[in-house]
């Protein structure tokens, strides 16, 4: 390298050097220090006690708790992921019309992704009361009985669901703002051929924004699977552990039984679904993601 690349390398690592000290104290010092944890039964008060692979051994037979909670977590990640991105999706389409006041509906729409999640969950507790939330009485003036929206088993996953799509402002936005870079001779092309709205939807705007709905379904499945706030602020797990979550069931392991090893063991595990689960979908994306340029 000449000498000006040299200087331009230096300065380059200079700047960069702050993100890189944040990230090992950050980051990659506590996931090694929670890896060595997870094969002890450290309980954050007594001293380690080296214990091999008897916590990991003790999660995979738990079949009260560990299986119960991959299973409530799958389930929720499987209704909530296509739920919420469908309709982001369809509502970006919606919101790149040319109507009087499109600012307007894009700022009310986007709003309630920013606000703070407790404020969200105690005004979505507020409406799903069975006694006088908002959902209730209106369902009373079509003369439907209310609901136990929380608490009914088989309402409270859809009920939480419902309220993610509420909050779906954020990949509304990222899809609106790769329909505004599709190309208008696309559209222009489909007219020539006869075809209506339906199959510029399906033949242009599906295949060219397909990078992003993978980008969004996979960011949105990482998400999902490490929800906490609505089992922690809404649920507390219940009813019956049907929203007893993957993180919720650490959070317990850790800061409410002490288990700190047990949780740690937990968290890795966790960290390799997840893994896994990103390799697959990246492995098979290829199927169905279109890139403009032809790439992989």
């Amino acid at each position: 390298m000449t000498r000006i690349q040299k200087q331009n390398m230096a300065w380059g690592y200079l700047f960069i050097f702050p993100a890189i000290i944040g990230l090992s104290i950050f980051i990659v010092a506590p996931m090694i220090f929670s890896l060595i944890v997870s094969f002890t039964d450290w309980d954050m008060v007594s001293s380690f006690h080296w214990v091999s692979f008897q916590n990991y051994s003790n999660i995979l037979t738990d079949d009260i708790n560990f299986w119960n909670s991959i299973k409530v977590t799958f389930f929720y990640a499987i209704l909530q992921v296509p739920c919420v991105q469908i309709f982001a999706f369809l509502l970006a389409n919606l919101l790149n019309s040319k109507i009087k006041g499109l600012s307007f509906f894009r700022t009310i729409f986007y709003i309630p992704s920013i606000f703070p999640f407790i404020a969200v969950a105690i005004l979505w507790m507020f409406i799903y009361n069975p006694d006088f939330g908002l959902l209730n009485q209106l369902l009373g003036v079509f003369h439907i009985p209310p609901q136990d929206w929380l608490v009914s088993k088989s309402l409270v996953l859809p009920s939480l669901v419902f309220m993610s799509m509420w909050m779906s402002g954020g990949a509304m936005i990222i899809y609106l703002a790769a329909l505004q870079g599709v190309p208008n001779h696309l559209y222009e092309a489909v007219e020539i051929d006869g075809g209506g709205r339906i199959r510029k939807f399906w033949h242009v705007t599906v295949p060219m924004l397909s990078p992003i709905i993978f980008f969004n379904s996979l960011m949105g499945l990482i998400g999902v699977m490490q929800t906490f706030n609505e089992a922690y602020v809404m649920t507390n797990g219940g009813p019956d552990k049907q929203t007893y979550f993957y993180l919720f069931m650490i959070y317990r392991e850790a800061f409410t039984d002490g288990n700190m090893g047990y949780a740690s063991a937990l968290a890795w595990i966790l960290f390799i679904i997840l893994g896994g689960l990103s390799i697959t979908i990246f492995k098979f994306s290829r199927n169905f993601v279109h890139y403009e340029a032809g790439g992989k």
